[in-house]
């Protein structure tokens, strides 16, 4: 069987889709991953075969429309998910032209996509071949979905489609406790973790004598770019370090690399760097961090607490729910003082109900369907 799995703008949307192809690849089936062009490198290096759908990178989509106009992403929370749709849908209409030519030299028998790549059941729809969803992280994409629905008028209106169209199975990673109560139908899997690997060092697998804790901003940090997205989360994540380093614990700083030499400079005593956070998770006692799905799903994985500042709208409601369980404390921005990340950093550190309810949700995880129990139900579709 051949499949095509459609990964996103980033390296986190490849990641979540790794296991899953890594399994029906391991079982014989051919597997093709669909990224944009710059984070085709990073599909490769988790062992996927690797396509680029376009060479814009996802800022293009995000502060460009369809005819290059500039546009401005919204500040209020409440317009942030529509707005994520929009720009998804403008992607999804920039790769679907790209991902029609792979399909007619690589003719795909199933196509799986993620979260918000609509390009997907598009080309799936076109093909007449069956789509399968499979969620990112736990953000729930019933309030960005009208927002691609709406930029997707002309694909849809020339595949005679009213909306967009339904998965034949959706897969979810999101553990059943976090799930919203509305939440649609959907298959189960474990969330394992999959991330771009280095050489390991002694420290990366084991624990020092003070609590550790590992701070990142994501995969997409620059501070070299024009892009106001990649600047700010840079400024983000140096502040946010900063802040941690005034606590007496050890600070790991989860970053790529063309910014971990300007934020070794200014701390001198901690490790910063690209991170298998697979790895680096196990031996950590918190997180802090943007509130990102993955690096949120990774942690919960291993079993972490998590401090989590959530700096766009759609991140809300999963990062409430998870603080709800008892296994994070959530700010938002206009919260997140230096006191009070201080403060929230030593309630999660030292109050031992925080470990417990992360250790209950990593062993949730572990209950749930492997990535290799869902290639048996792709196959039956």
């Amino acid at each position: 069987m051949r499949i095509l799995f459609v990964a996103g703008g980033s390296a986190a949307t490849v990641f979540a889709l790794a296991p899953l192809a890594t399994a029906a690849r391991g079982v014989g089936h051919e597997v093709i991953m669909a990224s944009v062009g710059d984070i085709v490198p990073v599909v490769a290096g988790v062992g996927l075969p690797a396509v680029s759908m376009t060479s814009s990178p996802i800022s293009d989509f995000i502060y460009r429309d369809r005819e290059g106009a500039p546009v401005t992403p919204p500040t209020d929370p409440d317009q942030q998910p529509a707005f994520t749709g929009e720009w998804f849908g403008r992607m999804a209409a920039a790769t679907l032209g790209p991902l029609t030519d792979l399909a007619h030299d690589w003719r795909p028998d199933l196509i799986v996509g993620g979260t918000m790549m609509y390009a997907a059941g598009l080309l799936a729809r076109q093909l007449g071949v069956p789509y399968v969803r499979h969620a990112w992280d736990a953000v729930e994409a019933t309030r960005i979905d009208p927002g691609a629905e709406k930029e997707l008028q002309p694909e849809l209106g020339r595949l005679g489609l009213d909306g967009l169209p339904a998965p034949d199975l959706f897969i979810d990673v999101c553990p059943p406790s976090l799930r919203p109560p509305d939440a649609a139908p959907a298959h189960p899997m474990a969330c394992l973790p999959a991330n771009t690997q280095r050489r390991l060092e002694p420290w990366m697998y084991t624990r020092g004598g003070r609590p550790r804790v590992c701070v990142t901003a994501g995969s997409r940090v620059a501070n070299d770019q024009d892009t106001a997205y990649l600047r700010e989360a840079y400024e983000f994540l140096r502040t946010l370090a900063l802040d941690v380093a005034a606590l007496d614990a050890e600070v790991v700083i989860a970053a790529p690399e063309n910014v971990a030499a300007d934020l070794r400079a200014d701390l001198k005593d901690v490790h910063a760097g690209w991170v298998p956070l697979d790895v680096v998770l196990r031996t950590c006692d918190l997180l802090v961090g943007h509130a990102g799905g993955v690096t949120t799903l990774n942690a919960m994985y291993a079993g972490v607490p998590q401090l989590l500042l959530p700096q766009w709208g759609i991140l809300g409601p999963p990062t409430r729910r998870l603080a709800e369980y008892g296994a994070a404390i959530t700010l938002q921005p206009d919260e997140a003082t230096r006191e009070r990340l201080a403060e929230s950093c030593r309630a999660l550190l030292t109050r031992p109900s925080y470990a417990e309810r992360a250790e209950d949700l990593a062993q949730e995880i572990a209950a749930m369907p492997p990535p290799a129990e869902l290639v048996g139900v792709l196959e039956k579709l």
